[in-house]
């Protein structure tokens, strides 16, 4: 196990090298950092004496070995459009979107997991066409009208939700949530709706395929043969060993959630990282834009890692693999 662990550690170090290296190729490269700092009438010695002060006149290594030194510090400069460290600007940011993003993935779970088990023990009823009638519109249309069509609904029709913003929010030092009030909460529904919909249809399908393949294998039919009742074969030992691909998959749509909430929160105008980074690319504000993408890879590196060593100790199979070896 510590082996194992060593070497995926390893793995994610190696990872967020190649990532920082490719933030470093946007500081360097992406425009010229000096003329996004100052204005039209700056002269020429000021523009060289801030780009010595910045260091940017140094060789290419010395000056990647740095960035990487303060990016592990969280020091990723000031952002040009907003003239804030930038490590302040996405921490006010980042509980707004872990918020929408662990609440649509605990959505996804507890509504996918059980639609598949029923899926998949049930599968010519029509509630079992339902959901995966409900599952095809899910993977089928793009995240973007479904929050339209949401927001039309629920919003300008019966007008029960907002359909922007994130309500009133409670504070806990840098945190802030808006699980706690009323308007925070009506605020959630719809964006976490929109965001965990299509892994909500993943899970689904896959539990629903393992579930179907679990129940044909000779275990069963052995549990089956010994009379044990359908409700310890199905949740006891068929569900058991359905959920660890479901696992793997978790973890990472988690990932991919974070990630890719850009959309949502643009529609919604969520307060989140997604938002902040757009507005970042559209104002070209590489300080924001590395540090984001810095901070995603951080974020799934972790999650796969995770997910890993959950995966290492839920299946046997891995562990008498790693000790024959």
């Amino acid at each position: 196990m510590l082996a194992f662990t060593i070497r995926r550690l390893l793995q994610a170090i190696g990872v967020m090298l190649v990532v920082a290296l490719i933030s470093f190729t946007l500081f360097r490269y992406v425009g010229d950092p000096v003329n996004q700092m100052v204005g039209l009438d700056t002269s020429l010695e000021q523009r060289e004496a801030l780009r010595e002060q910045l260091g940017l006149n140094d060789p290419v290594l010395v000056q990647f070995a740095r960035f990487v030194t303060r990016a592990a510090q969280l020091d990723f400069g000031t952002s040009y459009q907003f003239r804030q460290p930038v490590v302040d600007l996405i921490g006010r940011r980042l509980p707004a979107t872990l918020e929408l993003s662990l609440v649509s993935a605990l959505l996804a779970l507890l509504c996918g997991i059980p639609m598949g088990v029923y899926t998949g023990l049930n599968r010519d009823s029509l509630l079992s066409k339902l959901f995966l009638s409900i599952s095809l519109l899910g993977i089928s249309l793009p995240t973007f009208f479904i929050g339209i069509l949401l927001i039309f609904l629920f919003s300008v029709t019966l007008q029960w939700l907002p359909s922007f913003g994130r309500g009133e929010v409670v504070d806990f030092g840098w945190w802030s949530t808006g699980l706690l009030t009323v308007s925070g909460l009506k605020a959630l529904i719809l964006p976490s709706i929109t965001l965990g919909l299509f892994q909500m249809t993943l899970i689904m399908r896959l539990v629903r395929s393992e579930m179907l393949e679990v129940i044909r294998t000779d275990y069963i039919k052995f549990a089956r043969a010994r009379g044990l009742s359908q409700r310890s074969i199905h949740f006891r030992h068929a569900l058991k060993n359905t959920l660890v691909p479901v696992i793997t998959i978790t973890g990472l749509q988690l990932g991919s959630i974070i990630a890719f909430a850009i959309i949502t929160e643009t529609v919604f105008q969520w307060p989140g990282m997604g938002l902040l980074f757009l507005q970042s690319v559209q104002n070209v504000d590489i300080p924001v834009m590395a540090a984001y993408l810095m901070l995603i890879a951080f974020l799934f590196v972790v999650i796969n890692l995770i997910v890993d060593l959950l995966y290492f100790v839920v299946d046997p199979r891995l562990r008498v693999e790693r000790a024959s070896h």
